[in-house]
């Protein structure tokens, strides 16, 4: 196991460095940094709104089609469910699209964050927590959930092929 506080402080970074003289320097760093995660957090609170409004998108158009699966589907046009088919799998390729967007995006942040902590006295998120987690190498010690978002959508896009597949046979 790694040792947090070794991955945690910045040696180059010490008492010394706060000065008098380099104290607005260090605040000025400091607000910038706490905008930066407070950003970084707004960017995974609207990935989560992205995600429930997707997945209850798709929850209730699995449903509905699971509910009138019956006589009525099988004498629907295959025109008809090729169309609505291809809109549901752009509707699926969208949401794939943007939580890749959406990781990206933080993924970025997050670099950010780490070279601004490189003139703070802690590595709080660029080392040390990540470390901790093992940096996403091993999924019993952590699994990035934005691996996890990105094949819920391609989940749903073979769910609806079959479905269709499953009507027209």
């Amino acid at each position: 196991m790694m040792n947090i506080p070794d991955a945690l402080w910045n040696e180059a970074i010490g008492p010394a460095g706060y000065s008098a003289a380099n104290e607005k320097y260090q605040a000025a760093v400091l607000e910038q940094y706490k905008l930066c995660v407070e950003m970084a957090d707004r960017i995974s609170s609207r990935r989560n709104l992205t995600n429930t409004f997707f997945l209850t998108l798709n929850s209730i158009i699995a449903a509905a089609l699971a509910g009138i699966a019956g006589n009525r589907l099988a004498t629907t046009s295959v025109w008809i469910l090729l169309v609505g088919l291809m809109i549901l799998l752009i509707q699926c390729a969208t949401w794939f699209v943007i939580m890749r967007s959406y990781r990206l995006l933080n993924a970025a942040k997050y670099a950010v964050i780490g070279a601004f902590e490189e003139r703070l006295p802690a590595f709080a998120y660029s080392r040390a927590e990540w470390q901790a987690l093992g940096e996403g190498r091993d999924w019993r010690k952590y699994l990035p959930l934005t691996h996890i978002e990105q094949w819920i959508p391609i989940i749903f896009a073979v769910a609806y092929v079959l479905g269709l597949l499953a009507i027209a046979t």
